[in-house]
């Protein structure tokens, strides 16, 4: 099965109409297979789509990390700039100040630390993207 034939089954299946804006937007963050910046979703998402707008991408990612369809984080570059991903696989981040590397945790990791949240506080946790911000051992030296 085709990224597309993917992208439109899932939508589809949650009753949600499959736009062209949508598709071009997901197809961008599936084949990307990093974050992307608003802005550079937009930039790659027209080049398939011309008429797309900068707002209908903005509009667009937020309803597709509202519905989990993509990820959202905020980059620990010190800017703080929003990222997006296509939803997937659970999995967190370890953001060098320093430089910007970056390591991918697997969710499995934090496992035991979701669950010990939840019990303490009695909140049902949504997420399973979380950035760690810090030195990597180059820029601690």
């Amino acid at each position: 099965m085709s990224c597309t034939e993917q992208i439109s089954t899932q939508i589809r299946s949650r009753g949600f109409r499959l736009t062209p804006q949508r598709l071009a937007i997901l197809q961008v963050l599936h084949h990307s297979g990093g974050h992307l910046t608003p802005a550079e979703v937009y930039e790659l998402a027209r080049q398939g789509l011309p008429g797309l707008t900068e707002t209908t991408v903005y509009r667009t990612l937020e309803f597709l990390a509202e519905n989990g369809f993509a990820l959202a984080a905020h980059t620990g570059s010190g800017s703080g700039k929003l990222v997006y991903e296509v939803a997937g696989h659970d999995h967190h981040h370890v953001i060098c100040r320093g430089c910007g590397g970056e390591v991918e945790i697997p969710h499995e990791q934090l496992a035991n630390l979701y669950q010990q949240i939840e019990q303490s506080t009695g909140y049902r946790l949504t997420t399973s993207h979380i950035t760690f911000l810090g030195l990597c051992p180059r820029c601690r030296v």
